[in-house]
């Protein structure tokens, strides 16, 4: 109780605090939304009329408390470059974002904790070769990554799509292939990662005395590594997992950017670009959910792995 009652807390004041800034950052940009929708031939007459019918001209902080009033009763208010609510263009792009990120997430944690256990078992040439694939994983930029796989395995092999998003509801096959190439692009690094998380965990806990104890007493390699190491040797790990999924949030402005996908992450570029600040606001607040939410499955995973962290 006291976790959540804290996560809650914190939440507010981050929530506040980030929707604040990016509307005080948003504001110092260059440009304005009635410029972007009238366009340059437009007279300064128009102009100044939907300045004002937009309530551009109204001080900052008159601006952002009526957003905030309205966005505590559930309203973000209309995108500016497409006349659409803001809630119903969320909905409509959070779930290929979502589908981006947990797939990556997904990938990263399954093959960094499996290489990771593997290379602290094995050792040897195993922990070495890790080691580098690691260092390499985690030097390699996203956006060169993308073009490589791109090249591969849309282009050389014509594997899969190079662009384009299939909603899940119209096909699953096809869904799983417009999401392949980005998914991979993203989680490469973090696997690298976790991989190299895993493996130092792991060595600490392969060390101690409850270890010996345990293989003393004839438990088999697979118990002792997989029920007893991996469960004390997660919260390092599960702290990686939380800040990588929070770094995948950011990374999806790319990889939508490159693969075409119509989530939040390209949303917020276009958004941006058109200076439409109901619309930026709105993705930022989705983000910073996300993040929050993240924070209290990590508070809860910690309860739950070390009991005593909750005292």
């Amino acid at each position: 109780m006291r976790r959540i009652l804290r996560w809650l807390l914190t939440s507010a004041v981050l929530t506040f605090t980030v929707s604040a800034l990016t509307f005080v950052l948003v504001s110092l940009t260059p440009g304005d939304a009635a410029r972007t929708i009238l366009g340059r031939d437009a007279t300064p007459e128009q102009y100044q009329q939907l300045r004002a019918q937009l309530g551009l001209n109204d001080p900052l902080a008159v601006q952002y408390g009526h957003w905030l009033v309205h966005a505590v009763h559930g309203d973000l208010g209309t995108a500016l470059s497409t006349g659409q609510p803001v809630l119903l263009t969320l909905q409509q792009r959070l779930g290929p974002s979502l589908s981006l990120i947990l797939g990556a997430l997904v990938v990263s944690a399954l093959l960094g904790v499996g290489l990771g256990v593997l290379s602290a078992v094995r050792g040897g040439a195993v922990g070495r070769a890790l080691d580098l694939v690691s260092m390499v994983g985690m030097a390699l930029p996203a956006f060169w990554l993308g073009l490589v796989l791109v090249a591969a395995f849309a282009v050389a092999l014509p594997l899969l799509p190079a662009s384009g998003y299939v909603p899940f509801a119209d096909s699953p096959w096809q869904w799983a292939r417009s999401l392949a190439l980005p998914v991979l692009t993203l989680g490469i690094g973090g696997c690298a990662t976790i991989a190299k998380q895993t493996r130092d965990a792991m060595l600490a806990e392969l060390r101690r005395d409850y270890i010996v104890l345990l293989r003393a007493h004839g438990l088999p390699q697979r118990t002792v590594v997989l029920r007893h190491a991996l469960k004390n040797a997660a919260i390092p790990v599960v702290t990686v997992l939380g800040l990588l999924l929070v770094g995948l949030l950011s990374g999806t402005v790319l990889a939508e950017t490159v693969y075409v996908v119509p989530g939040l992450g390209s949303t917020a570029v276009l958004a941006t670009q058109a200076h439409d600040l109901p619309l930026i606001q709105g993705v930022a607040l989705c983000f910073t959910v996300v993040v929050v939410l993240v924070n209290l499955l990590v508070e809860l995973l910690y309860g739950w792995l070390d009991p005593r962290s909750s005292r």
